[in-house]
């Protein structure tokens, strides 16, 4: 690992790392806030569609919450990057800065594009030997709480608590995940429910943690791309613990995320002691 650069805030460090990535085969970023004394435990979070190591860090105001309870927090890309594959620049929704935490098994993706094993695995292992933290939780935004919610589901040994602000839960039937998953995974469908957290549950995976999601009632692509409904109608019927909280006014923005981040840190801080 290499840190790049370092900023003190609130008695604690905010940096900025890279690191050769042997899922990706490539240079991978990542950001990390780490408070002051000891660590209690570590919060992954995963952006969305276009975003990179610096999104979340910068803009959603977690580090005092975070100093407070002890707690570190570790950002990473949401692609491999510097590949220039045929097509992976042409569109902000596949490719570059939309990876979709899915292990691609379609040419030429394949080799390089493994958010899925990059995080579950990967950073997973990195967290524990390099920052010596233990206890683990994930959330994210959008596309990252599609990837939060389905690493979680299917790693719940590893990962004690899951939340997601505007996720895409159901992407096997919108419009985002349709493209994204025919690109990475091609078109046999079962393969798509691997990655899909309703489908997840439908299979029987679950949780034992209460998985909290916000959703803004402003939003615009609530209804046409995250499907939150349906998360909580599957949820409901296999019994996992779940809290979604319907945000009155708020968009998809990080001014909602900044808005609601206390909530979800807090929601993570009981499980991770």
């Amino acid at each position: 690992m290499k840190c790049l650069k370092t900023h003190k805030t609130f008695n604690g460090l905010t940096q900025f790392w890279s690191h050769d990535s042997h899922e990706t085969k490539t240079e991978m970023k990542f950001s990390t806030f780490i408070p002051e004394g000891s660590i209690k435990g570590c919060i992954v979070w995963l952006s969305g569609l276009t975003c990179n190591e610096e999104n979340f860090i910068c803009k959603a105001g977690s580090q005092k919450i975070l100093s407070d309870l002890g707690l570190m927090v570790i950002a990473p890309d949401t692609s491999p990057r510097g590949l220039n594959l045929h097509g992976e620049h042409d569109s902000y929704d596949f490719g570059s800065g939309a990876g979709f935490y899915v292990d691609a098994t379609q040419a030429p993706y394949d080799s390089n594009y493994r958010m899925y094993s990059y995080v579950a695995n990967e950073l997973y292992d990195l967290i524990q030997n390099e920052f010596k933290v233990k206890n683990i939780s994930i959330m994210g935004h959008s596309m990252g709480g599609h990837g939060a919610i389905v690493i979680g589901l299917k790693n719940p040994d590893k990962f004690k608590s899951i939340s997601a602000f505007s996720p895409i839960v159901n992407p096997s039937v919108v419009p985002w995940g349709n493209k994204a998953f025919s690109g990475y995974l091609g078109s046999d469908k079962l393969k798509w429910s691997q990655y899909d957290s309703v489908e997840l549950l439908k299979a029987g995976k679950s949780h034992p943690n209460t998985i909290l999601i916000h959703q803004g009632t402003n939003d615009e692509f609530w209804k046409t791309q995250l499907m939150t409904e349906s998360f909580i109608e599957t949820a409901i019927s296999i019994n996992q613990k779940h809290h979604v909280k319907f945000c009155d006014g708020y968009d998809h923005s990080y001014y909602f995320i900044a808005s609601f981040i206390q909530e979800q840190i807090l929601h993570h801080s009981q499980y991770l002691k």
